[in-house]
């Protein structure tokens, strides 16, 4: 019997490990394309279908997670964001069919069969036989998708962080909107699975700060009701009773969560997302298979048509990289702090090169037959 233990978060070293590993052959830069633009099909079909916010970051955390543990080249990125999007739906009660999801998916991903549709609120025309193939994938892929978190529902957002933190502190109205606008965002990127939520809310506040002081859209002054952007700055830079109160510490702030948002909240101001080639005659299974093998479209299918998802920019690509080269420039009189060795965690699991067996690579979650036991946490 052999046994898979749910890790909620990986250090660095792992995550860079974990991706190494499963992207292959493919450049790290590639992949970070990717998973931009599948945040961006994710929101672009919870948007239309009208899912809350926490349905749409979890299904993105649960898309970072699934290509930890396996590799690229074996799943179509838009089959595994459908697939997390629908164990999404279920661990927030909002759940909707997999044939829902698939025929608002493939209006977002073939806009020319949604300009055809006579009625807004129409469904593109299929096949049904390539609808009911890629339902039967959708759900063998929900069953991998549960497996990599070990089938533990529980579910981890800062968002309701951001809030009582700024209520805490005293950060005006603004500013919140500012850091919870970043905490979005944040779920684009890697750091949900490297930090805690609480980290993720205040790294979200400070930066929020960082922005309005420097370049101050929000001009906040202190009041007796709020603080304004430097006092909050000041604040979450230096040790304090803050720590003890939301349980972290001034050296979790100095290291990767600001940055990691930071990027994100700049990655947001355009992302296209390339859509491959609506087929001439969707109702022939043969014409659209083409597009669903693993891996990604070809160059000459996907120049045919470029859809863009416009997201509202928070600041200008020059004022974000200022503020990098501020962070990066600026005393840190408070190091990152050692992540040390999780106790009860086999490292072999992540450090250690794949087996091969009949030529194909094992990922961290394969299992060479047997009794699978699944467990919440480690045995301590």
């Amino acid at each position: 019997m052999s046994t898979n233990v749910n890790h909620p978060y990986f250090s660095p070293n792992e995550v860079a490990f974990l991706c190494e590993r499963q992207r292959g052959k493919m450049a790290e830069s590639q992949e970070g394309k990717l998973r931009l633009h599948a945040c961006a099909f994710i929101e672009a079909v919870s948007s239309k279908i009208g899912f809350p916010r926490a349905t749409i970051a979890t299904a993105q955390t649960l898309f970072h997670r699934f290509y930890l543990f396996y590799p690229w080249k074996a799943f179509n990125y838009h089959d595994v964001a459908m697939a997390t999007l629908y164990v999404s739906s279920k661990m927030h009660d909002t759940l909707k069919k997999p044939r829902d999801l698939l025929m608002v998916s493939y209006g977002v991903r073939y806009p020319e069969l949604a300009a055809k549709v006579k009625h807004g609120g129409g469904e593109v025309e299929m096949d049904p036989a390539t609808v009911d193939e890629d339902r039967r994938r959708l759900l063998g892929i929900e069953r991998s998708v549960m497996e990599t978190i070990c089938f533990n529902f529980r579910v981890r957002l800062p968002f309701s962080y951001v809030i009582k933190v700024a209520r805490e502190l005293k950060v005006g109205k603004q500013l919140t909107k500012l850091a919870w606008r970043l905490s979005i965002d944040s779920h684009r990127t890697l750091a949900p699975l490297q930090y805690p939520p609480h980290v993720l809310a205040l790294a979200s506040i400070l930066l929020a700060a960082l922005l309005d002081s420097r370049e101050g859209p929000f001009g906040v002054k202190a009041t007796d009701d709020q603080r304004s952007s430097h006092e909050i700055v000041a604040l979450l830079g230096d040790k304090g009773p803050w720590e003890d109160r939301f349980h972290a510490q001034v050296e979790d702030l100095e290291g990767k969560p600001p940055v990691t948002i930071l990027i994100a909240a700049a990655s947001t101001t355009t992302v296209a997302t390339t859509s491959p080639q609506t087929p001439n005659t969707p109702t022939s299974p043969s014409s659209y298979s083409s597009y669903h093998t693993p891996g990604h479209t070809s160059t000459s299918t996907s120049s045919s048509m470029a859809r863009v998802l416009q997201v509202q920019p928070l600041y200008t690509s020059a004022q974000l990289t200022q503020l990098k080269i501020f962070l990066r420039e600026r005393p840190h009189p408070y190091p990152p702090r050692d992540r040390g060795p999780i106790p009860g965690r086999d490292n072999s699991l992540f450090f250690q090169e794949p087996k091969t067996q009949n030529g194909e690579e094992e990922t961290a979650q394969s299992v060479g037959g047997g009794t699978v036991r699944f467990l919440f946490g480690p045995e301590l």
